[in-house]
């Protein structure tokens, strides 16, 4: 086939991708991995902040059963490094967060963007082809539109594919251990907040008693969560950065071996 038609083909099919960016199948699908992740990492973030609102009201009780004053002992203080051990995770799982959104909703454009470099690049190769510094641009134009137009969406579509199946044995066996953790902190904060957590804090007897014995249970169980939480987070990494960066590279070291002059 003619090298002008191709280059032909090429510029007509791009600039129909980059004027439809929006319906195209693969972005869409990428976009729903993006919002995938995005979705469990909401969750796994409200998790943590409701766990860490626990653990912050735990520390703030006093042997006799008050919310602490200028003065007073704090038993449960030493669940300040659990807590702020928590607290840091969840600010790592809210930047995973929204930079989930950030691509899903960057996808479109970047995707038109990377065909309309494409289409460029043919346009330039096809009109303009003699001139060194033109296929120099073309080539350029060329590798960069592919690589934002074709293979990031391909390479989240694979990463949806295989990622899932990679972690998802890593996922359920640390997400129960949390879940277990954290079980009961959810329904302890929700019933406090009719009457106020100082005043539910303040009844004597078995309320605050249940309210230590929770965050002892916790402390115990603190390295636990720990590896928990950072296995939960090393999967999040892996599945929006390494996994997508690996398959990238790959298809990066191809394309430009193809194109090599």
């Amino acid at each position: 086939m003619p090298t002008r038609l191709i280059l032909s083909l090429v510029l007509a099919v791009a600039l129909v991708a980059a004027a439809f960016a929006s319906v195209n199948p693969a972005t869409r699908a990428a976009q729903g991995y993006a919002r995938q992740i995005a979705a469990t990492s909401a969750g796994t973030y409200l998790t943590l902040r409701t766990l860490n609102a626990f653990l912050s009201t735990a520390q703030e009780v006093e042997v006799g059963g008050s919310l602490v004053v200028q003065g007073t002992a704090q038993p449960l203080k030493w669940l300040e490094p659990v807590d702020d051990t928590v607290e840091r995770v969840a600010q790592v799982v809210f930047v995973v967060m929204v930079a989930t959104g950030v691509l899903s909703v960057a996808l479109v454009p970047v995707t038109g963007l990377g065909w309309a470099m494409l289409a460029g690049a043919a346009a330039v190769a096809l009109f303009a082809r003699r001139h060194a510094v033109a296929g120099r641009i073309a080539r350029a134009l060329g590798l960069y539109g592919v690589l934002f137009g074709a293979m990031l969406p391909i390479a989240l579509i694979l990463s949806s594919a295989l990622a899932d199946r990679m972690t998802a044995q890593v996922w359920e066996d640390h997400s129960a251990v949390i879940a277990e953790i954290s079980a009961d902190v959810g329904p302890a904060l929700a019933s406090e907040e009719a009457g106020g957590m100082m005043a539910a804090l303040q009844r004597a007897g078995s309320d605050l008693d249940r309210y230590r014995t929770m965050a002892v249970a916790i402390y115990e169980r603190s390295d636990e969560l720990v590896s928990s939480l950072l296995a939960l987070v090393s999967v999040f990494v892996f599945k929006l950065f390494v996994l997508p960066a690996l398959l990238l590279g790959a298809g990066w070291g191809v394309l430009r071996a193809c194109l090599r002059p």
